[in-house]
């Protein structure tokens, strides 16, 4: 990682504070580093943001961009159509020779061991051995 030193206000690193009080964000750091990813996740349409657990840390800040509005659909039924997206998404940069850049996106959606990690990791070696 780069190291970025950026000045603000006393106020705004107090209400900062206050979040990182309420056991939101770990640090004044996450939370940096979370609000930088938002924004550019909001203007630049194809920016994938890269903070680990970006998708969980959004939906705990913004639960009402989250809620399951679809009645008698499964919670579950959104995670797939995510982890569809993030699968078409690596082995597309895999096709594309970008080995390196789809394991980057793996390791930034999933812990190690999660079990798409694993089940995409093992679509990546399949491109290795090619």
């Amino acid at each position: 990682m780069v190291k970025s030193t950026v000045r603000f206000p006393e106020e705004v690193l107090d209400a900062v504070e206050e979040l990182v009080e309420r056991d939101l964000f770990t640090n004044r750091s996450e939370f940096q580093r979370f609000a930088v990813e938002c924004i550019l996740a909001q203007v630049d349409e194809e920016y994938d943001p890269q903070m680990l657990d970006y998708d969980e840390l959004h939906a705990e800040v913004f639960p009402e961009e989250h809620e399951d509005t679809t009645e008698g659909v499964p919670a579950e039924a959104s995670m797939d159509e995510e982890f569809l997206q993030t699968a078409a998404r690596v082995r597309q940069f895999a096709m594309r020779g970008k080995l390196e850049t789809a394991e980057e996106l793996v390791d930034t959606r999933y812990s190690p061991a999660d079990p798409r990690a694993l089940l995409l990791e093992d679509l990546l070696a399949g491109y290795r051995e090619e």
